[in-house]
């Protein structure tokens, strides 16, 4: 599952892509490093084995990419992830998940607190370059095992049956709705396009009143606002 973000921390930037890696087991660490330092543009700068050293040595190199676990000793990497990529974060860094764990919750909040993708370890190298790829192109790559649960809304508490009139303090129009649920199902803005019948152009028009609408980044937290509504 792939979808395009469509504003990002600053992108002008030369050179290889510099990456830090934050992970608790030093093999792990190490095949990352093979892995992404093969590439001709990505870079490895710099290596945690723990969150807050994670968190430090982000705002210290400011790389353009964290590449980080979830269980982690001091920070795990969901807290990593908001307290650099978070909606709050006035210069955020962008973070990409690498784990072993799968759970859904997880991949949400994740995307919530500003991911740029959730991976899981077990999906390969090829996946995890072009994970870094995506990401610093403005894409957000999610495992593909991971797609069926994310898009599975969380079970709702138990509550009465919703009148049209609670839905309505939605701040979108109904054309808006349907393009945030597409968004969500990770399509493109030429696919949206293509389904509604409308050019991408338009389509870029709505994700950027949507963004504005809701307070969020890009799209991962259009995606997101759209789960936590159910």
């Amino acid at each position: 599952m792939t979808t395009s973000a469509a504003t990002e921390p600053a992108a002008d930037r030369t050179g290889p892509t510099r990456i830090l890696l934050a992970d608790d087991q030093d093999d792990v660490r190490s095949g990352f490093r093979l892995i992404l330092g093969s590439q001709p543009d990505m870079t490895v700068v710099g290596e945690a084995a723990d969150g807050l050293t994670a968190v430090a040595l982000a705002r210290e190199l400011r790389p353009d990419l964290v590449v980080a676990d979830i269980r982690m000793p001091g920070l795990d990497g969901l807290e990593v992830t908001r307290r650099l990529a978070g909606p709050d974060v006035p210069d955020p860094v962008r973070v990409l998940i690498v784990t072993t764990f799968d759970h859904d919750d997880q991949v949400r909040t994740a995307l919530r607190d500003g991911a740029c993708g959730f991976l899981l370890k077990r999906s390969g190298p090829g996946l995890l370059i072009e994970g870094v790829r995506a990401a610093m192109s403005g894409d957000v790559l999610i495992s593909p095992q991971l797609t069926a649960g994310l898009l599975r809304p969380p079970a709702p508490a138990p509550s009465p049956p919703s009148s049209p009139a609670a839905r309505e303090d939605s701040p979108l129009t109904a054309r808006e709705a349907e393009i945030v649920r597409l968004v969500a199902d990770g399509l493109t803005n030429a696919e949206i396009g293509t389904a509604l019948f409308i050019t991408p152009g338009t389509v870029k028009t709505h994700v950027a009143n949507i963004q504005a609408k809701l307070a969020v980044r890009n799209r991962v937290g259009i995606a997101a606002w759209h789960f936590d509504r159910g």
